[in-house]
């Protein structure tokens, strides 16, 4: 079978210099699994790689949908995987980035392909959300899905709300539709970056002070004037532009702005951590302060040449 390398790992933990490094060493082409930078309009907040950064090398899924479009997992997993048949038909390895589990495991492993959406129940569901909180729902779904219930928690409440619009727009569980997943006819040998807290956490810490220095607040404030807020667009709901906009909102001070989304930050990377490692199939790669991405390629080269 035809394997494609997959890297993921925390937010800040070098993805992008790896990735980049093995496009350039294998001659091949990046396909961006992230939730965020797939987004036009908000570079800073997402840390999505520029042009400069890119060096010349083809990336896919960076700012291609407009913030005010709803873009799914489902829709990515399928979109996806269209674009790594293509560039195994060009003869090449394809390498997948990303942090944003969901993304990876609909390309990798597949996602439902029943299209159900129901605009109606969502609201209504997110209005029981607002009146009685996200242990109501998450009890709901405990009652109607609860092997579904059991891969998630209260505080991952799209994923909740996600699960119950399924279950009341089709009278199917979630957790039954994933399990008849299309196969590929292609798997990802993954790989995953990890190295110790305390030093991810102050890489986390130093990103955030260059997003700020770079215009993160401007970046934001264009947002705000064309009308967009992350409580009206779920696309702008992500650490780095919500804190802003608290900011602007009042709630916020400057400086309490900036400690929120370092904060934030470091929670963001737990929560992905726990994602990953529940995971057996990554191979894990231990970075520090003398890790150089020329040498994490190199290993990941070798260790992709063994399982091919």
């Amino acid at each position: 079978m035809r394997k494609y390398i997959a890297i993921t790992g925390p937010t800040a933990s070098g993805k992008t210099s790896l990735a980049i490094e093995l496009a350039k060493v294998l001659e091949t082409e990046i396909v961006s699994a992230d939730s965020r930078q797939i987004y036009k309009n908000i570079p800073i907040a997402t840390a999505t790689p520029s042009l400069k950064e890119r060096q010349g090398i083809k990336h896919y899924f960076l700012e291609e949908i407009e913030l005010d479009r709803l873009y799914n997992a489902g829709e990515y997993g399928r979109d996806a995987r269209k674009i790594v048949e293509n560039i195994f038909d060009k003869g090449k390895v394809p390498v997948v980035i990303g942090g944003s589990g969901l993304y990876l495991q609909a390309l990798i492993d597949g996602f439902f392909e029943q299209d159900v959406k129901d605009r109606e129940i969502r609201k209504k569901l997110n209005e029981e959300m607002a009146e009685h909180g996200k242990e109501y729902l998450f009890d709901k779904l405990k009652q109607v899905d609860p092997e579904s219930a059991e891969k998630m928690a209260p505080h991952y409440f799209r994923r909740v709300i996600r699960a119950l619009e399924v279950y009341y727009a089709s009278g199917k569980k979630i957790s039954e539709l994933q399990k008849n997943n299309l196969k590929a006819d292609f798997e990802a040998v993954q790989f995953g970056i990890m190295m110790d807290r305390e030093y991810l956490y102050e890489r986390i810490n130093k990103r955030v002070d260059m997003m700020i220095e770079e215009g993160l607040v401007k970046e934001a404030e264009a947002l705000k004037e064309k009308g967009f807020h992350p409580k009206t667009h779920n696309s702008l709901n992500t650490v780095g532009i919500k804190e802003v906009f608290m900011y602007f909102d009042g709630e916020y001070t400057y400086d309490e702005m900036i400690f929120h989304i370092k904060q934030n930050s470091r929670r963001f990377a737990k929560r992905q951590m726990t994602w990953f490692r529940r995971d057996e199939r990554i191979n894990w790669l231990e970075a520090d302060e003398n890790t150089d991405a020329f040498g994490l390629a190199n290993r990941v080269i070798e260790i992709f040449t063994s399982k091919k």
